[in-house]
């Protein structure tokens, strides 16, 4: 079973991103627990009595040396929205690290990562720890318009960065399914992706048609992150399984899609 912690831990910044995103850098003043890509951290809101349950974020970096965690907030409803506003100095509490995250790669695998809204930050976190050199990873980032992108930048260090965006401001355009580099994919032995439930969906169709290995990231509703409240059941192969304690990473062929 994983270490999970219940820490305060306070904004040391918060920098707006695109269209309603917010990054946020957090800092504990005691050591943190390791984290790994696609896990989450169940976070209280604070100042606000209309949320009254915390809310899970995936972990986009974090820094074991610095004691710090970076989510990335997309404003989608009234808790999400109150934490992108927090200023520096306010004090957060976490309960973390919360989930299964993605399973690594190998060292001489080639790896597509999909992602888009908030499902970005894992993808991006595993493609910054995942020790592959950059032309080993490929990932795509689809969105609406140039300006619901985050700047990705400093991850051009760690892989080949594409875009996708239906209006066609940024990349190519349309859906991420309909970009070129799924026009062959026969160079690839593993796929992650995380985001919208049809994306997902549809990203798993085409990996398993081509036979290669897939991971998804469940974005399933969830309350108390331990499995209790039994908020965020899967139908699985396996059965009804919780996302927050099973998954929320899981292998596409555990899944009834």
């Amino acid at each position: 079973m994983t270490i999970k912690a219940v820490t305060d831990f306070t904004v040391v910044d918060n920098t707006v991103f695109g269209n309603n995103q917010n990054k946020l850098v957090l800092q504990a003043n005691v050591e943190i627990l390791p984290v790994s890509p696609g896990q989450f951290a169940n976070i209280e809101i604070p100042g606000n009595k209309e949320v009254f349950l915390r809310r899970p974020f995936s972990i986009f970096d974090f820094d074991l040396a610095c004691r710090t965690i970076t989510i990335l907030v997309k404003e989608l409803g009234k808790g999400s929205h109150t934490l992108a506003r927090v200023k520096k100095g306010t004090k957060l509490s976490l309960v973390y690290p919360l989930g299964k995250g993605f399973s690594f790669p190998m060292k001489e695998d080639k790896v597509l990562a999909v992602g888009g809204g908030s499902g970005v930050a894992p993808l991006l976190f595993l493609a910054s720890k995942s020790g592959l050199k950059a032309s080993q990873i490929d990932i795509l980032l689809g969105a609406k318009s140039a300006a619901d992108h985050i700047p990705v930048d400093t991850f051009t260090a760690y892989a080949n960065v594409h875009f996708t965006t239906e209006d066609g401001t940024l990349g190519e355009t349309g859906l991420v399914t309909s970009h070129s580099l799924f026009a062959d994919l026969s160079g690839y032995n593993k796929i992650y992706c995380c985001g919208p439930l049809p994306m997902m969906k549809a990203v798993a169709s085409i990996a398993r048609a081509n036979q290669i290995f897939c991971e998804v990231s469940l974005e399933n509703l969830m309350a108390c992150g331990f499995g209790v409240c039994l908020c965020c059941i899967e139908p699985t192969v396996k059965g009804n399984l919780t996302v927050c304690t099973e998954g929320p990473v899981f292998n596409i062929n555990d899944l009834l899609w």
